[in-house]
């Protein structure tokens, strides 16, 4: 009988309490791979949308989090006149509850400003001016609240009229509401503020002068942060915070599955005593016991992942069809994160076989033959 031989008919020996077992930790594994699998498909989403506007660096209210706090408009007009500012726009970006969607990206950007060059018309047009009471969807927006040109949408108390459907080439600008920076202002209360001026560099610019630019707007205006637009996600404090999140609350299933393994090992050791015996009196090593109880456990913990990835990947296409969800990212099931979710079920196994695998190796030969 091989060594592998015996790990297998010792899990299948108790097949309903293995399966049990293995499916606390698929549990965990699972919350694993939604919930970071969400936090990293939103902040993907943003660096794309990002990469697609061709934005080189983004100014906001360094107290704010995932969606910064307003700010006054006025300093736009400052930064344009600082060296290797060659282009500058302002935005005002807020999460808001739109008539049937409970959550949708509502964007109001400055008219003439480099935001709208990426977006290409699907059907009817772009605003006309400023003043002109409209607003294009992006395609996943439109099909989420079911409009087409002509209709009008309510925002906050306004009504607006839907003059075109775009295609913004990134997931959070399809999925957004976008209209002219001074109709939102007044729609949401926030006249003259914004909480994004976006800035384009001088093609030729290296990266000591956008480090320079960066560091006199900070100097320029406290309170006030500004990052190249690919340090974004990685510096923000409300991404920061919401990884933490995804990790803590999924490092909270995995610790049940770490008792649920531990239990179930050692109602195994207790139950082979005479069989343990046995090997221990054919010249079995103690280390050998100690291999043979953390193998069946890391076993487990290989095929709960397995599991649990599954169960994770299923979650996660199911949270993306959610109207919460759509339209503001996209679930990421990375081949980086799939690899992490199989190592921590692999230590969760052998983290939990390690006390049952030392009280194994601890019984006496004639001890356990007796039992």
């Amino acid at each position: 009988m091989t060594f592998l031989t015996i790990i297998f008919r010792d899990l299948w020996r108790r097949p309903i309490r293995t399966a049990l077992t293995m499916l606390g930790i698929a549990i965990g594994i699972a919350a694993v791979i939604a919930l970071v699998g969400m936090a990293s498909g939103y902040e993907k989403g943003i660096v794309k949308q990002l990469d697609v506007i061709g934005i080189d660096v983004i100014v906001s209210n360094m107290e704010g989090g995932l969606m910064p706090k307003a700010f006054e408009e006025s300093i736009r007009n400052q930064i344009a006149t600082l060296p290797d500012a060659a282009e500058v726009t302002t935005v005002l970006m807020q999460m808001l509850s739109v008539e049937d969607a409970p959550m949708i990206m509502v964007s109001g950007r400055e008219w003439g400003g480099f935001t709208w060059e990426k977006l290409t018309v699907i059907e009817g047009r772009l605003p006309l001016d400023a003043s002109e009471r409209a607003v294009v969807l992006g395609t996943m927006a439109a099909e989420m609240l079911r409009k087409k040109v002509g209709d009008t949408v309510q925002i906050e108390t306004e009504e607006f009229s839907v003059v075109g459907i775009v295609d913004g080439h990134s997931l959070v600008e399809n999925g957004a509401i976008i209209l002219a920076l001074p109709l939102f202002q007044s729609a949401s209360g926030y006249e003259g503020r914004v909480n994004f001026i976006d800035i384009r560099v001088p093609s030729d610019a290296d990266g000591d002068r956008i480090e320079a630019l960066c560091n006199k707007i900070e100097g320029s205006f406290p309170g006030l942060r500004a990052v190249r637009a690919s340090e974004v996600v990685g510096t923000s404090q409300g991404f920061k915070i919401a990884k933490a999140m995804s990790w803590s609350t999924s490092i909270l299933a995995i610790i049940v599955g770490v008792f649920g393994v531990m239990n179930t090992m050692l109602m195994t050791v207790f139950e082979r005593t005479h069989e343990i015996g046995i090997l221990l009196a054919l010249g079995w090593k103690k280390r050998m016991i100690v291999g043979l109880i953390l193998a069946e456990a890391a076993v487990m913990g290989v095929l709960g992942g397995i599991i649990g990835v599954l169960l994770g990947a299923a979650t996660l296409a199911v949270l993306g069809t959610l109207p919460e969800v759509r339209g503001l990212l996209e679930p990421d099931l990375s081949q980086g994160l799939i690899f992490k979710a199989i190592l921590i079920a692999v230590g969760v196994g052998i983290a939990s076989g390690l006390y049952p695998a030392w009280r194994g190796s601890r019984l006496s030969p004639s001890v356990a033959l007796q039992g």
